[in-house]
């Protein structure tokens, strides 16, 4: 069962993501801010973190790119999920060296399918 890192900071967004994706078959992690995602990580070896941009302590480009330097977490797909949907923020979001960018509102379905499609071309079975 893939496990997912769920980085969000508002409490009801991130307890429907986890949700939506138990729901699914994944085991989800869930911290509040960055600073808890790069100390969970490392620790956690998640296949997929799903980030928010916007957080308090550190935006999710820093975590991004954080995880990307450390080579414990460098090769984790990062996907971002966030309300800022300009053509900008996704792509400073995809320099950060995040795989995907998917703006809020999400529909649950679509949020499970392309779940399973960058795990799967990230080679994790799902």
């Amino acid at each position: 069962m893939p496990k997912i890192l769920v980085v969000e900071d508002e409490r009801d967004i991130r307890d429907l993501i986890g949700f939506t994706l138990r729901f699914a078959g994944f085991e989800v992690v869930s911290v509040v801010n960055g600073l808890e995602a790069l100390e969970k990580a490392p620790r956690e070896r998640p296949d997929l973190i799903i980030l928010d941009v916007r957080m308090p302590k550190m935006t999710g480009y820093e975590v991004c790119r954080r995880l990307k330097e450390n080579p414990a977490t460098s090769a984790i797909p990062v996907v971002f999920l966030s309300a800022k949907g300009q053509e900008t923020e996704i792509e400073q979001g995809l320099a950060s060296g995040a795989v995907e960018y998917i703006v809020k509102p999400f529909a649950p379905d679509e949020l499970i399918d392309q779940v399973r499609d960058i795990l799967q071309r990230a080679g994790a079975s799902t």
